[in-house]
């Protein structure tokens, strides 16, 4: 996601053309979530158009269809549409995200290990779960993971759920965000975490703390994390995911800054 109306005028140029919005967003930002891929698979042009306007060094992280994770559920699935449309990205494709649904559990390990190993090894993949057996039992997964050098993406929203809504934002994610457990282990050299906060600013910051410890000891073991951070409106997160960013490198000067963000408006003494 990388255009929300609350952020024009505030963080990007109002009324912005679509090919220029992932632009701007990359002023803030140095990785997307690629959602929109979940939906529909671009076309080839469209994704061109996204490596054009980041550096090669930017991370996007994009879902696989889900007429293959959840219609299909990996069964029998055809990708060849979408590695064609995707392959303008080159680099940039950081990781590509498997999210299933909560009916896939442990019964179906053996569905998801066949998956990952048709799957072209030139590219790296991610696996979001949402079955409470995984988490209760994890051991038969990471195995599965460990083997196609896969990681395990946490969804974490302990802190979304430690107190009532109080936003018609917070109350309709309330009825549609999972209530997953909490998991902090990384798999592989590039772990990948996503953290859903509050509303209140001061609320999704207090939640985060536990996970900059967590980033910076990963950053110290030569790994090299992806944190995305959200919040019910998702008003302020692009400057919440930059908040983040420095209280991790606080502990880790090493880490390199993110962009200087251009401002939105011109700036004005009145």
């Amino acid at each position: 996601m990388w255009s929300l109306k609350a952020w024009q005028g505030r963080f990007v140029e109002r009324a912005l053309p679509a090919g220029e919005r992932l632009r701007a967003y990359a002023r803030w930002c140095d990785a997307v979530e690629g959602n929109t891929t979940f939906y529909a698979t671009p076309s080839r042009e469209t994704v061109a158009s996204w490596a054009e306007q980041t550096d090669p060094s930017f991370r996007f992280v994009a879902k696989l269809p889900r007429a293959v994770t959840h219609e299909q559920r990996l069964a029998g699935a055809d990708l060849r549409e979408f590695w064609h449309a995707m392959e303008p990205l080159g680099s940039r494709a950081h990781a590509y995200w498997i999210q299933l649904p909560g009916s896939f559990g442990p019964g179906d390990l053996g569905v998801l290990e066949s998956f990952l190993r048709r799957l072209p090894a030139d590219f790296r993949y991610a696996v979001e779960v949402r079955h409470p057996e995984l988490f209760a039992s994890p051991a038969a997964l990471e195995a599965v993971l460990d083997k196609a050098g896969a990681e395990w993406v946490p969804f974490d929203t302990t802190a979304f759920f430690a107190a009532p809504p109080t936003s018609d934002a917070e109350r309709d994610a309330w009825t549609k965000k999972p209530r997953m457990p909490l998991r902090t282990v990384a798999l592989t050299g590039r772990p990948i975490v996503r953290y859903l906060g509050r509303d209140d600013p001061n609320a999704t910051v207090a939640g985060w703390q536990k996970w900059v410890p967590i980033v910076a000891g990963w950053l110290r073991e030569g790994r090299s994390p992806t944190v995305f951070l959200h919040t019910p409106d998702n008003a302020d997160a692009p400057e919440l995911a930059r908040r983040f960013h420095d209280e991790v490198r606080a502990p880790v000067p090493s880490l390199e800054p993110l962009p200087t963000p251009v401002p939105a408006e011109p700036l004005t003494l009145f």
